[in-house]
């Protein structure tokens, strides 16, 4: 039995080419202070700091996943504590191998010179130097030093013909943000490897990226991820070694405040109360991102001031995704698991809200980039369903204008091609990635994948390379054709491109689609 949560690779997003900065600023190290304190906060659980601005909760709805031992503020302090202390001690030795090297150096002994042994000189002046400079022990080589300097900006640095892709990576109980470069070679190649990397509090379920600049000035190069805690984490990927978000969107507060006879929680003024489950970016209204959460609601966010601006409560059940118009960037599509779709104008504040009912609980939708009135949407039951805004009702009755048996299990994602019109992609826990001509509203299955990542959990067109697709999933086994030299944990298929993530276990492919007969002869043209 596959197990759900060690290897997983839960959301992905693409980057835009030229977004990242050519060389990524290096965050400071923690202070031993910082580093004394995680230690404690992990050892006996954090408290003390306040916010200005807090929400009193009765204790009646729990975190997904909490242990009822603890407190939620608790969770979330030892939970941060342990992803920096991770972070921190990256690349350290264990106590053991030091103790075995030291042994074999026989330090004890190393005074004892044996009878018989000559020292060979040939004078003071193999033993002194009037300077440094004159010693060639230590004379320094400007040259290599310059050599290595190069050679480490190099392998720091993003190109603006790179391909970055972010995925949101777990194994085990160690959860993070992965920066990956996919690159291609003068001699036609493609070599993909992890640039670095960023600690989260909690397993990941969703990302969004936005180039709105938290820190001033034009474009900036960010992603938000919504993880089992109620908190949003805001993450700047020009940023490399940082154990810390640029901002968090709620969240549990850090300051205790308990009722007499029952636990207390406080969150922040706004926040969500339980799992964010599905995030996305406005790409017209730069600073708003929408939020859904398992705790019913949907939230409008407003990033230049980190607050939530507006709550929508028009569903009953956890709420698995979000989504706005391309064409009209006020409205907003919300799934949820009450098989319903719900689309809001928040031109007038989400009040008005229009319903149609699906045939299960909702795992993800997505507007049609090519079509401004039409959108799909992905069950639970395997199914993927069409519908045309302009059918509407507020009783929950519109009807889909086509209804598909996908994949054997649920439709986890869907992906449309930013290009090529009706054409889309779908990602099921049937372990199959599926692409589909949705001509005329009569879709037609043109190339199927099992790309051995197990089950599917999250698949993207690139916008760059509009038949590139990545896939995530819970596992991966390659079938490998040969391997690039000089590359990072790169393996080469004749189908795909995929990387190992860490430890040469999990795995992320891009399936260059184009090389499929069927989609060349339908949609090659739209390249």
């Amino acid at each position: 039995m596959e197990d759900p949560v060690n290897g997983m690779i839960s959301a992905i997003s693409w980057v835009p080419r030229g977004a990242a900065k050519n060389v990524p600023v290096v965050a400071e190290p923690p202070t031993q202070e910082e580093i004394d304190e995680a230690i404690k906060t992990l050892a006996f659980g954090g408290e003390g700091g306040s916010d200005a601005e807090e929400d009193d909760e009765g204790g009646t709805m729990e975190l997904d996943g909490a242990e009822d031992e603890l407190e939620e503020e608790e969770l979330d302090e030892v939970a941060r504590a342990k992803a920096v202390a991770k972070a921190l001690a990256k690349g350290s030795v264990k106590v053991d191998d030091v103790a075995d090297e030291l042994r074999e150096l026989n330090m004890e002994t190393y005074d004892d010179e044996e009878d018989g042994i000559e020292i060979f000189s040939s004078g003071i002046g193999d033993l002194y130097y009037a300077s440094n400079d004159m010693d060639p022990y230590l004379i320094k080589n400007d040259d290599d030093e310059d050599d290595d300097d190069d050679e480490e900006i190099e392998d720091k640095m993003i190109k603006p013909t790179d391909y970055v892709i972010v995925c949101a990576h777990s194994d085990e109980d160690i959860f993070s943000l992965q920066v990956n470069i996919l690159e291609e070679t003068e001699d036609g190649e493609q070599n993909m490897f992890v640039h670095h990397d960023a600690p989260l509090p909690a397993f990941p379920l969703c990302t969004a990226w936005m180039d709105f600049n938290l820190k001033g000035g034009d474009k900036g190069n960010f992603i938000a991820v919504g993880t089992m805690d109620p908190a949003i984490e805001i993450w700047d990927l020009d940023m490399v070694d940082e154990v810390q978000p640029h901002m968090v969107l709620g969240g549990l507060s850090k300051k205790k405040k308990k009722a007499k006879g029952k636990k207390g929680k406080k969150y922040k003024k706004g926040s969500h109360r339980s799992s964010v489950l599905g995030l996305a970016w406005n790409k017209e209204v730069r600073n708003v991102l929408a939020s859904a959460s398992a705790d019913t609601t949907v939230k409008i966010w407003d990033l230049a001031v980190g607050k939530c601006a507006v709550t929508l409560e028009h569903h009953d059940d956890k709420v698995q995704s979000v989504a706005w118009c391309p064409q009209s960037p006020e409205v907003l599509l919300s799934g949820s698991f009450d098989k319903t779709v719900a689309m809001n104008d928040m031109k007038d504040g989400g009040q008005n809200c229009h319903k149609w009912s699906v045939e299960a609980d909702v795992e993800s939708l997505a507007w049609d980039p090519h079509n401004d009135h039409s959108f799909v949407v992905s069950l639970e039951n395997g199914m993927v369903q069409g519908f045309d805004r302009r059918t509407a009702s507020s009783s929950s009755s519109g009807r889909s204008t086509y209804t598909l048996h996908a994949h054997e299990k649920a439709v986890s994602s869907i992906s449309f091609s930013p290009t090529a019109p009706n054409f889309l992609a779908t990602g099921s826990t049937d372990k199959m990635v599926k692409l589909w001509d949705l001509s005329n509203n009569q879709p037609s299955c043109i190339a199927s994948l099992n790309p051995k990542l197990g089950a599917i959990f999250s698949v993207s067109f690139s916008h760059d390379n509009p038949f590139w697709l990545a896939c995530g999933g819970s596992k991966g086994k390659l079938k490998v054709i040969h391997q690039a030299p000089l590359c990072k944990l790169l393996k080469l298929c004749l189908r795909c491109i995929a990387v190992f993530i860490k430890h040469c276990f999990h795995v992320l492919q891009v399936w260059d689609t184009l090389t499929e007969p069927v989609v060349a002869k339908k949609f090659g043209r739209q390249k």
